[in-house]
């Protein structure tokens, strides 16, 4: 299975820099103390006012907001899912529980800002493509089974043979390749289009992330997909 960007959405965001960590033979329902100890590190950090998550303001946020509207999304009606990661958090002073794999990645997304997904590759058809959507797609939300939508021409999409994996880049997951505490191969997603400003702060992230995992996986790896469209390795544990 490969991660491609197509040329199209390079050329748009030619500073786009993708973290692809995979695990294989994951463990979901065993104790999972370290991530369990990240998300309530950074509960007790916001609560005692140490660290609050990034919002619309910072950089990190801002370079999404201005990428949704350049494809005609209103990030502001449809977030990005680090910023309603993040505003949810600073409401509610918690991250949600889902489950420790999905934990995990939420714990460091809104750490560092970053935007996060996964899919579930045994549920995922041939290749995934980061591209523009040309209408004839269909897209089921997460938790929602029996929705279908059709992503908007020009929206930026991930999708598989099958159909879409995300709407609008990294606003929503598909139903579909949703993380579960019995999926045992999983991609996970780390992204910035500010490579040249936050490359340093994608890799840490992405070096945390496969930390986390590592103790509940037969193997974990790390590959950079960048706006050239080249996989370039990273680490590889297990």
């Amino acid at each position: 299975m490969t991660f491609r960007i197509d040329p199209a959405v390079a050329d748009a965001f030619p500073d786009t820099l993708i973290a692809v960590v995979t695990a294989t033979g994951l463990r979901g329902r065993e104790p999972w103390a370290a991530a369990t100890t990240a998300v309530e590190e950074l509960e007790r950090r916001l609560a005692d006012g140490t660290w609050v998550p990034a919002d619309e303001d910072d950089p990190r946020i801002e370079a999404w907001h201005t990428a949704y509207r350049s494809f005609g999304t209103n990030p502001r009606r449809i977030r990005p899912s680090v910023d309603a990661l993040g505003r949810r958090m600073a409401k509610r002073g918690t991250l949600p529980r889902i489950n420790p794999a999905v934990d995990s990645y939420n714990a460091v997304s809104v750490r560092h800002g970053l935007p996060a997904g996964a899919f579930d590759l045994d549920h995922v058809t041939g290749d995934v493509d980061i591209r523009y959507a040309d209408g004839s797609e269909t897209f089921t939300p997460l938790g929602e089974p029996g929705a279908v939508e059709n992503p908007k021409p020009g929206e930026v999409v991930y999708a598989d043979t099958t159909g879409v994996l995300t709407r609008h880049w990294n606003h929503r997951d598909a139903h579909r390749t949703r993380v579960t505490e019995d999926s045992t191969h999983v991609a996970f997603i780390l992204e910035t289009l500010r490579a040249t400003r936050d490359g340093h702060l994608l890799e840490t992230a992405a070096a945390e992330l496969q930390d986390l995992l590592t103790p509940h996986a037969e193997r974990t790896t790390v590959h950079y997909l960048t706006s050239a469209g080249t996989a370039a390795p990273g680490t590889d544990e297990g």
